[in-house]
């Protein structure tokens, strides 16, 4: 059955509201996707991405999830080596099963569910040799945990060869992501999550390393080799057909986030995370059991996974919300039962979230 809600009561860990005018951007005619209208649009695209990631380098539009970027970024920046995995969720596991699917040899390095990885140990790790790429991902959806990425990329530059791959999917365009300054190698996100547009774009930026990496690597397979998407980005192109609607949808909402600033964006988020993070305080001061799954100092600002009393379910709470017209993630994964998920991320505002923190009060009361 479709959702019937009132604006912004939408709460998902992605994919998560869309505005209206970005919505109806859709709905413009087709144009052809090698002549110059979809040159020019192109163009344009990358000014405003740019200014997301703060980077001066081309920022790659792939008609694909963000998963098909995670392939990407281990078919492209693996060339022999091993790979190192950072897993503390469900999506840095599948970063790491996805390295194990291409056929390359994968050490995980796992930390409980909803901490986070510390740089020293990377450090000490690493200086094992024999590594090509870290795998790890930036805000870890299923659990909320936020690793220290400008640590994490310090650690990793120490080690000639070793290239830094970053699934930031619920991190950039919400959470302080500065590609150029951290000297990121491959970072990459989806449309649906803090950038707030429908599902089906993803985005990643190259360093120069990433791209002389592609350039050893074999057995890239065919959509995902970055060489030929770097040639075509350079001629405002993309090798195959794009989804040219979601590209206006995309055009749209970049004019919304440079009219914000990307900076401001970043501290609305935050904000909402210490919303979030006062009520449960509260909360728990009047005799509630729930917590925060993540720790201090390391809660992402887009999303709060949410621990649950003896007595509650996540797919209980879940249904109760939706019962009274607000929409929030269930616990993910081995999490399904004892937790429950909201993304206050996207265009949300700490306003709105207060109310659905109230109402998310009355029924764990």
């Amino acid at each position: 059955m479709p959702i019937d809600l009132p604006p912004g009561h939408f709460f998902l860990p992605g994919p998560t509201e869309v505005h209206p005018d970005v919505l109806a951007a859709q709905a413009r005619p087709m144009i052809g996707h090698r002549g110059r209208a979809i040159e020019a649009m192109l163009a344009r695209l990358q000014d405003g991405l740019k200014q997301v990631f703060l980077t001066e380098q081309p920022v790659i539009v792939s008609t694909s999830s963000a998963t098909g970027l995670m392939e990407a970024s281990v078919r492209n920046g693996v060339a022999g080596g091993r790979v190192l995995s950072l897993v503390n969720g469900a999506f840095s596991s599948r970063f790491a099963e996805i390295a194990m699917a291409c056929g390359h040899d994968t050490e995980v390095w796992s930390v409980d569910w909803g901490l986070v990885h510390d740089p020293a140990e990377l450090d000490a790790r690493l200086g094992q040799g024999g590594f090509d790429a870290v795998t790890m991902t930036h805000s870890e959806t299923s659990t909320g945990a936020l690793q220290d990425l400008e640590a994490i990329a310090s650690v990793t530059r120490r080690h000639e060869g070793v290239l830094l791959l970053i699934d930031s999917v619920t991190g950039v365009a919400g959470a302080e992501v500065r590609t150029d300054d951290w000297a990121l190698d491959f970072v990459l996100t989806g449309s649906q999550k803090a950038l707030a547009l429908p599902p089906g774009l993803a985005f990643a930026v190259a360093s120069p390393a990433m791209l002389d990496r592609s350039a050893q690597a074999t057995n890239k397979g065919y959509y995902f080799d970055l060489l030929p998407l770097m040639k075509s980005l350079e001629a405002f192109q993309t090798p195959s057909t794009p989804a040219i609607s979601l590209l206006y949808a995309l055009e749209v909402q970049l004019e919304r986030i440079m009219a914000e600033g990307i900076e401001q964006r970043w501290e609305r988020h935050a904000a909402m995370r210490l919303a979030t993070v006062e009520w449960i305080e509260a909360m728990r001061s009047e005799g509630s059991e729930i917590a925060v799954l993540a720790p201090e100092g390391h809660r992402s600002p887009t999303i709060t996974c949410i621990s649950l009393p003896e007595g509650r379910s996540g797919p209980e709470v879940v249904a109760a919300m939706r019962e009274r017209g607000w929409i929030i993630g269930g616990g993910y994964s081995r999490l399904k039962e004892s937790t429950i998920r909201i993304g206050h991320m996207g265009d949300h505002d700490p306003q709105v979230l207060g109310q659905l923190l109230g109402t998310l009060g009355e029924v764990l009361s």
